[in-house]
């Protein structure tokens, strides 16, 4: 089944199930995929498709603009054009005209690791030495998530953070620490969990725009 927004056609997978609602998601590969019961005619989907048609333009700009962002080599909020030299030895960044030089992507990629491992640690001891309300550091460990930013599990006290948010600002990274050590108080979204994040964090509406772009 094919589907036109903005006079662009794209794929409709339709996936049935046993279930008794249905779901429109875009993923990465921009096809729009309906998850649906046995029963839902084309027809159907069709009509629903209509009715969420400006939803469906909004989940493929995000999704175009985080394909845009895993395409492009982002630091700290910042496109990077790199260039690989053989005769260098160390990874060179000219911030002014917004270049990185390495010597091949294994040396880019090494120093991409250790400058995640480094920045993360940093600014994870020093907003937890600043937060009053947790007394106990959680074990903190970094990884590539798909869906979340950061995730604490009050079984272990760890903090897990996205990998990712290397690629944005240091205020975004800084806001997600915040965020998974107000879950050490908090567990849940309550007014109380946000009213501790603005302790620490006061601006962290307009950071939460900057991680859903």
């Amino acid at each position: 089944m094919e589907y036109k927004i903005d006079d662009k056609v794209y794929q409709v997978i339709i996936v049935k199930k046993r279930n008794k609602n249905t779901y429109i998601r875009v993923k990465e590969d921009m096809n729009i995929y309906v998850t649906t019961n046995y029963l839902a005619t084309k027809s159907y989907i069709k009509r629903l498709l209509d009715s969420n048609y400006d939803y469906l333009k909004k989940m493929i700009n995000q999704m175009c603009k985080k394909n845009e962002k895993q395409e492009l080599f982002f630091y700290l909020g910042v496109s990077y054009d790199i260039i690989f030299i053989s005769t260098i030895s160390n990874v060179d960044i000219d911030y002014d005209n917004k270049i990185i030089y390495a010597k091949d992507e294994r040396m880019l990629n090494k120093w991409y690791n250790k400058i995640i491992k480094d920045t993360f640690t940093k600014h994870y001891i020093d907003i937890f030495n600043k937060f009053e309300e947790v007394k106990l550091i959680p074990k903190l460990r970094i990884r590539k998530m798909k869906t979340r930013w950061g995730v604490y599990n009050r079984v272990s006290h760890t903090v897990t953070l996205n990998s990712e948010l290397i690629k944005y600002s240091l205020q975004a990274l800084d806001y997600v620490i915040v965020h998974e050590l107000s879950h050490v108080i908090f567990f849940d979204h309550s007014k109380n969990f946000w009213n501790l994040v603005s302790k620490y964090c006061s601006n962290y509406k307009s950071i939460k725009k900057e991680l859903k772009e």
